[in-house]
């Protein structure tokens, strides 16, 4: 007799959210519990229902699919489930405590597939994304000795790079300007020889700088 892994679904797009549910519940092996429309919802069921696995949104609105996932990651375990194909939401996914960063255009079967793998422990990545993570983790990093390097402006940069904050988002939280956050970034990447922002975001969090 297979077991059954239980999920709930998050999504703001009421049809999408629908849908996917609808569609796993004709899978063999996976229980839907319910849906919610937003992060702040997902974790509040998440916490009434207890499913296996909350399959999650990454963008939605009030509390988004990341702040979500890091309130649930000693509770559940959560699949992201997005059309943002993109290295910053992936960093920051792994940082909240995901255990898979999959894309929507997934059959369903291989979904299934996936929850229930998700469940038993082993994260899912779509396979664009897959070996990303292999590349960012295979990248050179640099000497733990860089980071001391660093002005007290612009280890605040990193640190909000490891969330996976673009450089507007940054703007806004340190009240500056765009162009001003772009020069910090830039100065940051030399000071700590690493080649792009997610190198940088990869080694905030290898020395739990974020």
């Amino acid at each position: 007799m297979t077991a059954t892994t239980s999920v709930l679904v998050a999504d703001d797009q009421r049809l999408i959210r629908e849908g996917i549910a609808s569609l796993l519940t004709l899978q063999p092996g996976v229980r839907v519990l319910g849906t919610a429309e937003n992060g702040s919802a997902a974790v509040d069921l998440a916490l009434e229902l207890t499913p296996d696995v909350v399959l999650m949104d990454v963008r939605m609105p009030g509390m988004d699919g990341l702040a979500a996932a890091a309130a649930l990651r000693d509770h559940t375990k959560v699949l992201m489930l997005t059309t943002f194909d993109d290295d910053e939401y992936v960093i920051a996914a792994l940082h909240a405590g995901a255990h898979g960063y999959l894309l929507k255009d997934l059959p369903a079967t291989e979904l299934a597939a996936a929850i229930r793998l998700a469940h038993a422990g082993i994260d899912q990545y779509s396979a664009t994304v897959s070996a990303r993570v292999l590349r960012m983790l295979r990248a050179p990093t640099s000497s733990p000795a860089a980071v001391h390097t660093l002005t007290k402006r612009e280890s605040e940069i990193l640190r909000l790079l490891a969330t996976g904050a673009s450089n507007r988002e940054i703007a806004r939280a340190l009240y500056v300007s765009e162009g001003t956050v772009k020069n910090h970034v830039s100065s940051v990447l030399t000071r700590l020889g690493v080649r792009d922002r997610t190198q940088a975001a990869i080694y905030a969090l290898d020395r739990g700088l974020a």
